[in-house]
């Protein structure tokens, strides 16, 4: 039986890539093939009557040579699904589990700062270009953090203007406006013709 704990129960790696990353130095994988986890009669599988099903798939380890916050690095357990992985496989999974917590903060910043649920939206095709307005505005604060001020929370460290998060930069934002350069003049009060 394979004991995360104990490496004695878990034989020769069929895989072991090994990559240099900038920000967790070096990378290395080691990946079992043919793994399947003890499924019990719990949560997903309370229903199910009968013998339950193996289902196998790969292990991965993972450890790091540092942390960017400057913690110690402890070894991080991945399951896939998927069987005979190649190196790349494995180096495409746990890259994938780390831009995972990328993905989560957007979406988050899109729901709670730019407001993607408010709207009370009547058809699909509203929704759609709704979705589509609130993921360009992420680019552009992007785009923009270079010329946006660090307004800073009290309990917030400084920031170079290349490090600035979206949320910082759309608080920086509202004292940009002064400075911008007006593409069109004010419209010119007009009388009503003949």
């Amino acid at each position: 039986m394979f004991r995360f704990a104990d490496p004695d129960t878990w034989g020769l790696p069929d895989e072991e890539p090994v990559q240099v990353t900038d920000r967790y130095g070096t990378a290395r994988a080691v990946a079992f093939d043919r793994i399947h986890p003890h499924l019990t009669t719990r949560c997903a599988w309370i229903d199910h009557t009968g013998e339950l099903p193996i289902i196998e798939g790969t292990q991965i380890r993972l450890t790091v040579g540092r942390l960017p916050s400057g913690q110690d690095p402890q070894p991080v357990w991945l399951w896939s699904s998927k069987t005979g992985m190649t190196g790349e496989d494995v180096d495409l999974r746990w890259q994938a589990f780390l831009r995972r917590f990328d993905i989560e903060h957007t979406f988050r910043m899109i729901k709670q700062t730019l407001g993607w649920t408010r709207p009370k939206l009547r058809s699909p095709e509203a929704a759609d270009r709704w979705t589509w307005l609130v993921i360009a505005a992420p680019a552009q604060l992007r785009l923009l953090r270079e010329a946006a001020a660090d307004l800073r929370r009290p309990w917030e460290k400084r920031a170079e203007p290349a490090r600035l998060t979206p949320a910082r930069v759309c608080r920086g934002s509202r004292n940009l406006r002064p400075r911008l350069h007006r593409s069109a003049r004010a419209p010119k009060p007009t009388t009503p013709g003949p």
